[in-house]
């Protein structure tokens, strides 16, 4: 049974090019001309990824040696992924650094057509860690923004890694970074007819894997909360969908918004952490109810005998996207978040579930179904400029990196095994996230620096 149709059966859902958007589109534009200034503007679609070099960073003192190496191929795993860069191996260099201190020859990096270098050294101190860094503009040889010291315990070295990417990505692009996050989902495993599900979590490059239940039940829809210290997830535990909050510190959890002869499922927090809504069904309707996480009261905000479900707040939440079959088909709604009457977003042919707001606020991320193909698009929050990024067999349940650039989503082809995939907003760089197995319903976190 495809996930589509286990989210019909859990009453989760309702039972090709287009226009591209108008406007400024959140999308990359290679750097200017080779004389200017080195900067990657988010403004047109990649044509050719901008080449940067990173050496090996140096080890200061004894005990470093093991961690240099591994954060720089961390980093260029990182930055590579994005698509807007492409990394020059090391292989290729013409140039050596012999110390963090020392002047660049400059020459020698614009003899193998590099654009950015990336420096730094790490030395090791007991259990901690001090990493270096610069980055340098090699047409004008100049550095772009001051060095930068990062500190931390020797275990956290990957996270060392990733916030220096952040710091290397937004210096090139003017844009926040996404890869000192995570991301939890539900990792699969186990013949289709008695399938093993678990919550799991992972650094967002699929690092760092860890299950957080067990597998004795069906587990859908985890989401993390604002802060990335909790996470909602729904689970069959006792024979019928619940809906639970776990802390992840100490991976306690409880069950909420329950009530008596009723289904709850499809959670998501509130953008302050402070409230939950949820889809809870009872008589046959599916309504919106959002639940206050401190006083434990509870406000319907959809009033319908259709079926409304995946609600997703607006970043300022003051609104709130959702799907509904009131119209008799599956479509996207969106409504004041104390409740009013919802106006529909959605207005191409097809079937639209599944959606998100991104954290930047300008758009919805969404799963369309039309003709038998799948896609995850985009559009603006009046649902004008709809955009279509991907088309499979099925694609799914997309969300958003914290910067609002990435969309990360499940992909199924025909008798395969689920698997987690990335676009950027503009359709372009679609690649797989690694995961130790078959994977689904993933979440992102916001940055956890």
């Amino acid at each position: 049974m495809t996930p589509i149709a286990r989210r019909r059966l859990l009453g989760l859902l309702a039972g090709a090019a287009t226009a591209p958007l108008a406007g400024p589109l959140y999308a990359p534009r290679p750097a200017a001309a080779q004389s200017g200034p080195l900067r990657i503007e988010v403004t047109e679609g990649v044509i050719e990824p901008v080449p940067f070099a990173i050496p090996a960073f140096l080890a200061e003192g004894s005990g470093a040696a093991q961690y240099g190496e591994a954060m720089t191929r961390v980093i260029a795993a990182n930055l590579s992924g994005t698509g807007l860069l492409r990394e020059i191996p090391e292989t290729a260099h013409v140039g050596r650094i012999g110390s963090f201190d020392s002047p660049v020859q400059f020459a020698d990096w614009r003899a193998i057509n590099a654009r950015a270098l990336i420096t730094g050294a790490v030395r090791s101190s007991g259990q901690n860690l001090s990493v270096r860094f610069r980055l340098f503009d090699v047409s004008s040889g100049q550095q772009m923004g001051d060095g930068l010291q990062l500190d931390a315990r020797s275990d956290a070295w990957r996270r060392m890694a990733h916030r220096v990417s952040d710091q290397v990505y937004a210096r090139l692009t003017g844009e926040t970074g996404y890869f000192d996050s995570r991301v939890v989902f539900v990792a699969e495993s186990g013949p289709r007819e008695n399938r093993r599900k678990q919550v799991a979590i992972m650094d967002q490059d699929g690092e760092n894997v860890q299950f957080l239940t067990d597998g004795s039940a069906l587990v859908f829809a985890p989401r993390f909360s604002p802060g990335g210290d909790r996470i909602l997830f729904t689970s069959y535990e006792t024979g019928f969908p619940r809906i639970y909050l776990m802390d992840l510190s100490n991976r306690r959890r409880q069950v909420i918004g329950d009530q008596p002869g009723t289904m709850t499922f499809a959670p998501r927090f509130s953008p302050d952490g402070g409230s939950v809504i949820y889809s809870l069904s009872v008589g046959g309707a599916t309504n919106l109810y959002v639940l206050n996480l401190s006083n434990g009261r509870r406000v319907q905000v959809t009033q319908t005998s259709a079926i409304d479900t995946a609600p997703s707040f607006a970043p300022d939440g003051q609104r709130v996207v959702f799907e509904s079959d009131r119209s008799g088909t599956s479509q996207l709604y969106v409504m004041p978040a104390g409740g009013g009457e919802p106006r529909r977003v959605s207005a191409g042919q097809g079937r639209y579930s599944t959606p998100v707001w991104s954290p930047r606020g300008d758009l919805i991320a969404f799963t369309k179904s039309h003709a038998g193909r799948f896609h995850i698009g985009v559009m603006r929050t009046d649902g004008t400029g709809e955009r279509l990024l991907t088309s499979s067999f099925l694609d799914e349940g997309p969300t958003w990196a914290p910067n609002g650039r990435v969309i990360m989503f499940t992909r199924e082809a025909a008798g395969a095994e689920p698997m987690l995939m990335s676009v950027d907003i503009t359709g372009r760089n679609l690649r797989r996230i690694p995961t130790p197995g078959a994977a689904s319903d993933p979440a992102w976190s916001p940055l956890m620096s």
